[in-house]
This record gives C-alpha cells, structure tokens and sequence, in this order.
C-alpha cells in the first residue's frame, strides 16, 4: 500500500471517528434535555391547578 493511500485512509478514518463522536454527544445533550422536559410536564411539582377547582365551582353553581 502506498503511503499516500495510507494516509488518505486514516484521514478517513479520523473522519468517521469524529463524525461518531459528535453523534454521540448530541444525542446525550438531547437525551438530558429531553429528560429535563420530561420532568417538567410530568415531575411532582408544588404548584396547585385551578381547573379543576373552577369546574367545581361551576358544576355547584348549577
């Protein structure tokens, strides 16, 4: 193998390791923010609702 053709093929190889790399890490910043959503809409928070407490109230109005 030509030296030349060596170097193109690590250079290649380089190319697609860090291709790799920077998949792997967008998909873990995605994944933490995806989690963090997660954790928004759906984690146990303090705040109280006030739907279901006007519906309440209107179906005693009634």
């Amino acid at each position: 193998m030509k030296k030349s053709c060596l170097v193109a093929v690590i250079a290649v190889l380089a190319a697609v390791a860090g291709a790799l790399a920077a998949v792997a890490l967008y998909l873990n910043r995605r994944e933490k923010e995806l989690d963090e959503y997660e954790r928004l809409l759906f984690g146990e928070d303090d705040a109280e609702t006030v739907e279901p407490e006007e519906a309440a109230a209107e179906d005693e109005a009634e």
